[in-house]
């Protein structure tokens, strides 16, 4: 199968790639820096804004199905990476036919999700960075399901909770709407699209993912996740 990836070169977009073309699948990789994707065997690198209808027309063409793993960064200005790119995607896939489309969102787009236990995260680190200083991308990410939720394409929302790096996949869960926990590593998150996408356990719906085998230190989390990116 051909599946277009957006957001390939991204933290996210590089487990998808690679766990897509390891089991044997052809990906376009959509990114707007082609230089930091290296040709592999099954490899496309389509260079494209997400924003821009000519160039992901051209992206997609001829795929099964598209993933779109794109992010961005917290703002006090007003973000739209994500609904404005929804928008442009489900236009270029509806006017090729392509159904299936599995968007990352976030659990934080489920009003109420609270995870079991995790009081610190509940009443600390959630109101903090989740609902202030990542207030504007949340409302943007909120924008795009709205978007694809309009659309009769075969979507599916996906939820991960606070993402980190873990270099394989390990014991995941997924469930509707949002899943009851605080993390999810990436190469889980990864590895739950390309299995929803083959599995369709959640069309037109929204999936939570968390990983349950192991834990993030919190102080390198914060650190590799919102400090050390600036």
């Amino acid at each position: 199968m051909r599946i277009a990836v957006f957001g390939a070169n991204g933290p996210t977009g590089r487990h998808l790639t690679d766990q897509a073309l390891a089991a044997g699948h052809e990906v376009v990789a959509v990114t707007r820096r082609p230089g930091s994707l290296p040709p592999r065997p099954g490899l496309t690198v389509a260079v494209a804004d997400a924003t821009d209808p000519v160039a992901v027309d051209a992206a997609i063409e001829g795929t099964d199905a598209v993933l779109s793993a794109l992010g961005a960064r917290f703002s006090k200005e007003t973000i739209t990476t994500y609904s404005a790119s929804a928008t442009t995607i489900t236009g270029a896939m509806a006017r090729h036919g392509i159904k299936r489309l599995l968007a990352v969102s976030s659990s934080i787009a489920d009003p109420n999700w609270r995870p079991t236990g995790a009081h610190f995260f509940n009443h600390v680190l959630d109101p903090l960075v989740n609902r202030r200083l990542g207030r504007t991308l949340h409302e943007d990410m909120r924008r795009m399901e709205a978007v694809i939720r309009r659309t009769d394409l075969d979507w599916t929302l996906v939820r991960p909770s606070g993402l980190f790096e873990h270099p394989v996949v390990t014991n995941y869960h997924t469930a509707e709407t949002s899943a009851d926990g605080v993390f999810t590593a990436r190469a889980d998150l990864a590895a739950s699209m390309l299995h929803e996408w083959e599995e369709r356990l959640y069309v037109r719906t929204a999936m939570g993912v968390i990983t349950t085998a192991v834990k993030p230190n919190i102080a390198k989390l914060i650190w590799n996740e919102g400090v050390k990116k600036k």
